[in-house]
């Protein structure tokens, strides 16, 4: 089974670098960066960690899309700048696939940072995922090529368009969550502030599911 693991970036440098070098090797699996016009070495840090580089329509949705587009795998792993995952993931993706009923999943959530907050947010987050099948895009989405085009891929939403995407896999099949963590990191809680992130997502979420977060079109993409 080949595998693509695309990472969509901006700005990115200290971020990337940490997370390319934590990838599990294996032959058969490439690793595409679509980078979205980064001012920075983030080109360079990803190129130097041995990453296929691409340049993308700036937007978490498009840039992914792109990076879908120049792979050839036959199954896609969407992993955020500053996740990391685990050492097994390889393997845990392919024995969820080998079940026809799946179309996709995610991992667990631990987020990289001390204390009961980030434990507590982490667990939500696990909870959420398994009653209500909508894991975040940090969780490191995976989907069979096929899955992806045939539902058009990650439409251009100012935000959510991870829980957009998820929400319309489950109707090509089971999205499962594997039975291992990735680990994010803590630094959106540490610059913006605990409180301040965690009501925004809320709102987001909330947004999202009224249907108030209409698609934009990719020149009017904002970075991330």
């Amino acid at each position: 089974m080949r595998i693509s693991v695309i990472i969509p970036a901006l700005n990115e440098a200290t971020a990337i670098a940490a997370s390319l070098a934590a990838l599990p090797r294996r032959d058969g699996v490439e690793v595409i960066v679509a980078d979205g016009g980064s001012s920075d070495d983030t080109r360079a840090s990803a190129e130097a960690a041995g990453a296929r580089v691409i340049t993308a329509p700036r937007g978490r949705g498009p840039q992914m899309n792109a990076g879908a587009k120049a792979s050839n795998a036959d199954v896609l792993c969407f992993v955020h700048a500053d996740t990391r995952l685990p050492a097994d993931a390889w393997e845990l993706i392919e024995i969820a696939l080998t079940r026809e009923s799946v179309a996709g999943g995610a991992f667990h959530l631990a987020i990289d940072g001390q204390g009961w907050f980030y434990r507590f947010t982490a667990r939500n987050a696990n909870i959420r995922s398994r009653l209500a099948g909508a894991p975040y895009g940090d969780q490191a989405f995976f989907v069979r090529r096929a899955d992806f085009e045939a539902l058009g891929g990650y439409r251009n939403l100012a935000y959510c368009e991870d829980l957009d995407f998820i929400r319309r896999l489950r109707k090509r099949g089971r999205v499962v969550l594997l039975p291992a963590s990735v680990f994010t990191s803590a630094r959106r809680w540490q610059q913006r502030g605990r409180l301040r992130v965690t009501l925004r997502n809320g709102t987001l979420f909330f947004r999202y599911w009224l249907g108030l977060l209409p698609e934009r079109s990719v020149e009017g993409a904002d970075p991330r």
